[in-house]
């Protein structure tokens, strides 16, 4: 070899969008080709950009591996650079070619460092050579690898160990599960955050123990989506619930969540749930009038299956099934991520409940974008937010199950919006 190292310049063209989108494939493929290679893994960082691209390295013993991938093209630039002649690049190039599914590839190989050009001279470290030398240890792999959660202007990042655990895509929807550093195990949905062991506790307590407590006679509860198990498991914390049923159109999401979220999941098997893996916006066309005390809409953001569960007509269905006295709560989005979401959803319930029927209350759950999500609860004559509660009652509650989130305090907070966030429900 007559230079100090090897420069490969790889376009790969016609390859798997879905494969250059997918930041844990790519760093997994990138490393494995690296390793194939022969070259000696230290670390890898790679993030993904909106709306879509992912750029990383490879940190190698021997120099790099680096990519920037532009799914909208099925094009991605690879920099390949080895030192020395105990690795081969080429064959990075081949295994990358085929992970990356590339109609073709094209590849200019640079020598860097051409030994004719350069003059060697003598360092002499002395004693700090000696003193390194011994210090010598076989590097560890680190590796850097982010999860982002995002629409055209917001992005919310979050750092998993690389792998994913679960990964499916079902006929409905991409669903996978994540093990992340800060909040553990982390659901998600078509690239969208659903929940984490760590901060979960935020959405269930709020979305469940609002209308529960304000309406301790509610004995036969609805959930429409909630397939990681979270929702029901805080509803038959309630002993006075005599049936839950629980529709969820994705029995991946139920599947995985039984598997690898068990501290969500566990209240699945309740004798007392009648769990439907079907369509939720269906099963509560086809629902008899007043058929339940409260009804709980868990579902995802407003793409996919889960549009229609905020339209008009389904929740002008909701109202026809839910009993005289009841109430619902519904997951109704960001006021800064989704804003019309967010708004659209609330004018919507005022228009089918009437305005003074409907109250918007807030929690904070730091893995979804901006950190302030919504809910909304809609009563048919149920008990008033505020002036409903028994605090004592609550509070008793809230200490005997140990809730991570809920108190008398969050509860009342709750319900007092930013003057932003008034003004965006006003107009």
């Amino acid at each position: 070899m007559n230079s100090l190292g090897r420069h490969i310049l790889v376009e790969f063209f016609g390859c798997s969008s879905d494969i250059l989108n997918d930041v844990p494939l790519i760093e997994s493929s990138m490393v494995a080709a690296a390793a194939d290679a022969g070259a000696t893994v230290i670390s890898s960082v790679f993030h993904h950009f909106s709306p879509f691209g992912v750029s990383g390295v490879v940190v190698i013993q021997e120099s790099h591996l680096a990519i920037h991938t532009w799914p909208e093209y099925r094009y991605a630039a690879v920099d390949l650079f080895t030192c020395g002649d105990t690795v081969n690049p080429w064959i990075s190039f081949d295994k990358l070619k085929v992970a990356f599914k590339a109609d073709y590839g094209s590849a200019l190989e640079m020598n860097r460092g051409q030994l004719e050009l350069l003059e060697r001279i003598d360092v002499d470290l002395g004693e700090l050579r000696d003193e390194i030398t011994n210090k010598l240890v076989t590097p560890k792999q680190s590796r850097s690898v982010w999860f982002t959660d995002k629409n055209d202007d917001i992005a919310l990042s979050i750092r998993h160990k690389g792998d994913r655990i679960f990964r499916e895509k079902s006929p409905y929807q991409t669903v996978e599960i994540f093990d992340t550093f800060a909040y553990g195990k982390m659901l998600t949905i078509d690239n969208m955050v659903m929940c984490s062991e760590k901060d979960e506790n935020a959405y269930h307590e709020m979305i469940i123990h609002v209308p529960m407590l304000l309406n301790p006679s509610f004995k036969d509860v609805l959930v429409i989506g909630g397939g990681d198990g979270g929702s029901v498991r805080e509803i038959l914390r309630h002993p006075q619930v005599e049936k839950v049923t629980m529709v969820e159109i994705d029995e991946a999401v139920v599947r995985a969540s039984k598997e690898f979220l068990p501290s969500l999941s566990g209240a699945l098997e309740d004798p007392k749930l009648d769990l439907r893996i079907e369509d939720g916006i269906a099963f509560v066309a086809n629902a008899a009038d007043a058929s339940y005390d409260l009804i709980v809409i868990d579902s995802s953001d407003p793409v996919g299956p889960s549009e229609g569960l905020f339209s008009t007509a389904f929740y002008q269905q909701v109202h026809r099934i839910l009993r005289p006295g009841g109430a619902i709560t519904a997951q109704s989005e960001s006021p800064r991520f989704n804003q019309r979401a967010f708004v659209d959803i609330h004018h919507c319930l005022e228009g089918i409940f009437g305005d003074d029927n409907v109250y918007c209350y807030l929690a904070f759950i730091p893995t979804y974008p901006t950190g302030m999500w919504s809910f909304n609860y809609a009563t048919k004559g149920a008990a008033h937010p505020l002036q409903g509660m028994d605090a004592a009652k609550s509070e008793a509650f809230a200490a005997e199950h140990s809730l991570q989130y809920y108190n008398v305090g969050m509860h009342q907070a709750a319900f007092a919006l930013p003057t932003f966030v008034q003004n965006m429900l006003k107009g």
